[in-house]
């Protein structure tokens, strides 16, 4: 009898079949120009799904070829931390829900796999000094530097989500009224407050530097990429991280949502009604907002340590 060992070294070296390979690689581009995903996402979902092409090809059969059975059992044999398992059941859910797509009455067999409970992570906030650095650090006496604090400053006062800043067309944009259209998750419209910060740099923005990059078209999207063309949130996730370093922000509490999460979590801190908070971040569900009151207790907590005399 072969050891466990000895067989797992066999499955590691087994080659993948083509129509497997093509099946991953068709998945993993469509994944990236849909989703945006990053690429240390898609490297980590092939992997994932390398894996358990290679195990199923060990009684050989395909990926197509996966039962409910297989794909908990390949769960069971291969563990790992809470993470990775969850990690892993997110890469087999949108990969076979991205088969169910091109096959009709294939049957996912995903489906009914009970999900890896993860322990609760709390969103990343920067306090409101930082804020105030990382605002200030793009040079403001250039083109791109006053782009820059345009988008900041309108995610900072609006909480948007990444995807829905870089993708804001100009037409959604009310400067009369202050408010901006922004078309969320499964395309529900919300209304947002701008401020009046936020207006006027977005509307130095538009008078100075829009039209230079727009370059004598018109581009739907407010703002625009050297090239004219509306960025990707990772290029704003890139602009982030090297405005951060000007700042002086540790790496550690940036995050690509890190104004949104700032946002919320200050409106909490200045006494902003929960339900108002609700409809202004385009949650579905309150309890997905709720994570925030528990964001602004922690910030309350340090502030007590750090101040007060018995703290």
């Amino acid at each position: 009898m072969r050891s466990i060992v000895g067989m797992e070294r066999e499955t590691a070296a087994r080659s993948i079949a083509d129509v497997d390979q093509r099946s991953i690689d068709a998945f993993l581009e469509r994944a990236w120009s849909e989703d945006g995903l990053a690429d240390r996402t898609l490297e980590a979902y092939r992997r994932d799904l390398e894996g358990l092409a290679r195990w199923l090809g060990g009684s050989g059969r395909h990926l197509h070829d996966a039962r409910r059975e297989d794909v908990s059992a390949y769960h069971a044999a291969h563990g790992g931390a809470v993470r990775s398992m969850a990690r892993r059941q997110s890469a087999f859910r949108r990969y076979y829900a991205f088969v169910v797509r091109d096959r009709p009455g294939f049957v996912d067999p995903t489906l009914r796999i009970e999900r890896p409970k993860l322990p609760h992570s709390l969103p990343k906030a920067l306090s409101e000094r930082e804020v105030e650095r990382l605002l200030a650090a793009p040079d403001a006496g250039t083109a791109l530097g006053l782009r820059d604090r345009a988008m900041l400053e309108l995610m900072y006062a609006s909480g948007l989500r990444v995807s829905e800043l870089v993708g804001v067309p100009l037409t959604a944009l009310n400067p009369r009224q202050g408010v901006l259209r922004i078309s969320g998750k499964g395309g529900k419209d919300r209304l947002v407050p701008v401020g009046e910060v936020a207006l006027d740099w977005i509307d130095r923005y538009l008078r100075e530097v829009r039209p230079q990059l727009a370059r004598g078209r018109q581009p739907p999207a407010l703002f625009l990429s050297q090239r004219g063309a509306a960025m990707t949130r990772q290029m704003f996730w890139t602009l982030v991280k090297r405005h951060a370093v000007v700042a002086g922000i540790p790496a550690a509490r940036i995050s690509p949502h890190v104004l949104r999460h700032s946002f919320a979590t200050h409106l909490l801190n200045h006494g902003a009604d929960l339900r108002a908070l609700q409809m202004l971040l385009g949650h579905s569900s309150l309890s997905t907002t709720q994570i925030y009151t528990l964001v602004a207790r922690e910030g309350l907590k340090r502030l007590h340590a750090q101040h007060h005399p018995r703290g």
